[in-house]
């Protein structure tokens, strides 16, 4: 499953691999594809499996 954030460093649209079994609320550190900084990634399932997320600097 991917879901679709933008960088806080470099404003590029980025495309996240995340996995459902990990638990509905999850939060970790991965580096921006494009500018390699460091992003805190918030990242919460609902009900229906479906992903939202909120990616700020680290």
């Amino acid at each position: 499953m991917t879901v679709d954030s933008d960088c806080p460093h470099c404003g590029e649209s980025i495309q996240l691999a995340v996995d459902p079994s990990g638990g509905e609320s999850q939060e970790y550190v991965e580096d921006c594809p494009v500018c390699c900084n460091p992003n805190l990634l918030h990242l919460q399932f609902d009900e229906e499996g479906r992903a939202s997320i909120h990616a700020e600097a680290s």
